[in-house]
């Protein structure tokens, strides 16, 4: 079974369709660069001509950097501001002619990790962290996701918690390994004492280069790991998503563990 996935990023929109039992892209990746700024009709119009690339017709599935609530976007990061407050996915399928299910694009990874990552078959309370520009997070309990958590942005040393510990955040500040990856241990053990995590998931690009930082956080009692389906877990998640709300499968085949 396959389904289109969307992924809406501020530099690029990337999608595929998906092989939603393996994970897999059936087709080759089509990207396209974010129209700037990153107003809502034209990356509608960049969501519409991934559509016409594939010749898709049915249920299509879509990421966007900030919380989704039945798919009305209530904030934004990294795209333009009038984005918040617009029902986002009446917009794309007006664009489309599509059903769209528009959802988190970190918690779209997270979905993609708990089924076919480093997440399958895990208990208990995971979450899902990816380090970019800001800082994502999805939060599962018993492989059942908990939407627009935002654990980004939480207070650290008197920062949002993003501004401090994102891979972005490395490279403005020019820190090395070591410092960053002291930063992540105290973003980490924070956000441990709140919800006790059994397992942390590091994702984004920089999950890559996992082996050069993660060995180096310290204070955290949950194993920590990198992700494994890199920059395809969004697209795939998306897929995921809109599957399910086709009713074309159900949330224990797909976003569940078990």
């Amino acid at each position: 079974m396959e389904m289109l996935g969307i992924d809406i990023g501020g530099s690029g929109i990337k999608g595929a369709p998906v092989d939603l039992f393996t994970g897999e892209f059936a087709q080759e990746r089509l990207r396209v660069a974010t129209p700037q700024p990153a107003e809502p009709e034209p990356i509608a119009e960049v969501v519409a001509q991934i559509v016409d690339h594939f010749g898709w017709t049915g249920p299509v599935g879509a990421t966007f950097p900030g919380v989704v609530m039945d798919g009305v976007t209530r904030s934004a990061a990294n795209v333009a501001k009038s984005w918040i407050g617009l029902d986002a996915a009446k917009l794309f399928r007006k664009a489309t002619g599509c059903p769209v299910t528009l959802l988190n694009d970190a918690d779209a990874a997270g979905i993609a990790e708990m089924s076919h990552g480093a997440g399958k078959g895990k208990k208990g309370t995971v979450v899902m962290l990816t380090l970019g520009t800001g800082i994502g997070s999805a939060l599962f309990i018993d492989g059942v996701l908990v939407p627009n958590t935002e654990f980004g942005h939480l207070e650290l040393d008197g920062h949002d918690a993003e501004s401090r510990a994102s891979a972005k955040a490395r490279e403005d500040h020019d820190l090395s390994w070591e410092k960053w990856a002291k930063r992540l241990s105290d973003y980490m053990s924070h956000l441990e004492a709140l919800i006790s995590p059994s397992l942390i998931i590091v994702g984004g690009g920089v999950s890559k280069k996992a082996d050069r930082f993660v060995p180096l956080i310290q204070d955290v009692r949950a194993p920590i790991v990198p992700a494994t389906l890199l920059n395809t877990a969004g697209i795939v998640g998306a897929a995921m998503a809109a599957a399910v709300a086709a009713g074309a499968t159900n949330g224990r085949d797909l976003t569940r563990t078990a």
